[in-house]
C-alpha cells in the first residue's frame, strides 16, 4: 500500500484481533502491532476474528478496540464468525458502557464478517445484522470451488453467460452482502469484478435457496465459549 500511488483514502484497510490476543491487555498489543507492521497513520475496519476467549476475553478485546477507535486510530469496529448469542452478549455489553460513560461510548458494530453463500445463507445472524443495520460482509463466497458444479450453478451460468464464480458473487450481492472472493490471479479478479451487467430473477434466487448448513471453513459460531 504505501508503495503504491494510489491515495491512502481510496484504499480500504482491516485489520483482526487474532483468537490468540483476546482480552483487553492481549488486544490493545495486536492493535498497536498492526500499526507497527503496517506503518499506518489508521486503519480502516478492525474486527475480532473469533468468538474465543470466553465472556471476559471478547468483551476485553471489543474495549481495547473501542478505546483505539476513540484515540483516532480505527474508523469502524466489527465482529467475525460470532453467534447470535455471542452477538447478544457484545450488543449488552455496549449498552452496559454507554449507561456508565455515556452515549457512543459503548462502540457500534458497524459491520460483521461471516462464511456466507448459498449453503451456508445464516437467516439468524442475517435477520438480527440486518434489523440493527450492520453491513455483512461474505467471506468464502465462491465455497473454494467446491460447488461450481451443482446442477444450478452450472443452469445459471449457461442461462446468464456467467462463469460459476460469478453466479454466486451476484448471488450475495443481492442478498445485501459484501462479497469478499479471494483471488491472486488478475484474469480471475476481473472476472469477479465482472457481475454488475446481470442480475438473478427472483426465481433464480429461490433456486439458490438451499437450506443446508455446509460450511467449508471453519465455524466459531456455534462455539460455546
Amino acid at each position: 500500500m504505501k508503495a503504491s500511488t494510489i491515495p491512502r483514502s481510496d484504499l480500504f484497510f482491516t485489520s483482526k484481533v487474532p483468537p490468540r490476543s483476546m482480552g483487553y491487555d492481549q488486544a490493545k498489543k495486536s492493535i498497536e502491532a498492526s500499526f507497527d507492521q503496517t506503518g499506518l497513520d489508521y486503519i480502516d475496519l478492525y474486527l475480532i476474528h473469533a468468538p474465543f476467549g470466553g465472556r471476559e476475553g471478547r468483551l476485553g478485546a471489543w474495549r481495547a478496540m473501542v478505546e483505539a477507535q476513540q484515540a483516532g486510530k480505527i474508523r469502524s469496529l466489527g465482529v467475525s464468525n460470532y453467534g447470535v448469542h455471542h452477538l447478544d452478549e457484545l450488543e449488552a455489553y455496549i449498552n452496559e458502557l454507554e449507561a456508565e460513560k455515556g452515549m457512543g461510548m459503548g462502540g457500534v458494530i458497524s459491520v460483521g464478517q461471516w462464511e456466507l453463500h448459498p449453503w451456508l445463507a445464516r437467516p439468524d445472524i442475517v435477520d438480527w445484522c440486518q434489523k440493527r443495520g450492520i453491513i455483512l460482509e461474505a467471506y468464502s463466497p465462491l465455497v473454494r470451488a467446491k460447488r461450481f458444479d451443482e446442477p444450478a450453478i452450472q443452469s445459471l451460468g449457461k442461462k446468464y453467460s456467467k462463469t460459476p464464480a460469478q453466479i454466486l458473487v451476484r448471488w450475495s450481492l443481492q442478498k445485501g452482502f459484501v462479497p469478499l472472493p479471494k483471488s491472486v490471479t488478475y484474469s480471475r479478479i476481473d472476472e469477479n469484478a465482472n457481475v454488475y451487467d446481470f442480475e438473478l430473477c427472483v426465481d433464480d434466487m429461490k433456486t439458490l435457496q438451499t437450506d443446508d448448513y455446509a460450511p467449508c471453513a471453519w465455524d466459531p459460531t456455534t462455539s460455546k465459549d
